[in-house]
């Protein structure tokens, strides 16, 4: 029985992941629609806002900035609060609230915001060049040589360091809250040493 129930869960989440992207395929190819999408984000972003930031950049460390970010990871990451892959008390709430017009519209309008970079101290200068050479080792393929990502992997570039330490830290201890993340293998692999200059690394960048 878990095993149908698991089965159905992927293919719902496969069914939905093609109807997001077809509706920003559609977004893309017409100015009056992407307009009606922001528009209608605007009106329901006001929960997102009290973590995220209105235009997505957050104001709190521990929070990640959503500005600037892959539509298609954001909308994968609502799905799996919907469903409950990943866990959230906040977040698995929010989500729920939503309809998934409502989450591609969400998704739509914080990518198209402007990424602002942080005012944090400069990290050290040796930490931002050790963390860059093992950035080119184990977060590259994915993440790309820039840190920018790609449709469903996410842009960690700017990120605030103390969100990135935190993430890099809950995936390497196997947080439940994580289960099925091809980052449990990778940050398996990451020593206390490793976070620190990848977070000094990443944190640093400007989108």
């Amino acid at each position: 029985m878990g095993r149908v129930v698991l089965l159905w869960v992927l293919l719902c989440g496969v069914a939905q992941a093609s109807e997001m992207m077809d509706r920003l395929a559609a977004l893309e190819k017409d100015p009056a629609k992407r307009e009606q999408a922001y528009a209608a984000a605007e009106e329901r972003i006001l929960l997102c806002s009290k973590c995220h930031g209105k235009d997505g950049n957050s104001k709190r460390d521990y929070i990640p900035n959503l500005a600037g970010q892959n539509p298609q990871y954001l909308f994968d990451a609502f799905e799996k609060y919907v469903d409950g892959q990943r866990t959230d008390f906040v977040m698995n709430q929010a989500a729920k609230l939503l309809t998934i017009n409502e989450r591609v519209n969400i998704a739509y309008y914080f990518s198209q915001q402007k990424v602002v970079p942080r005012t944090e101290a400069a990290p050290d200068k040796a930490l931002v060049e050790q963390g860059a050479q093992r950035f080119a080792t184990v977060c590259v393929t994915c993440h790309g040589d820039k840190a920018m990502g790609h449709d469903g992997f996410p842009r960690i570039a700017g990120q605030p360091r103390a969100y990135l330490t935190h993430a890099l830290q809950r995936y390497r201890d196997k947080d439940p809250s994580r289960a099925g993340s091809p980052m449990l293998a990778v940050a398996g692999l990451l020593s206390e040493d490793d976070i620190a200059t990848l977070t000094a690394y990443l944190s640093q960048l400007q989108p």
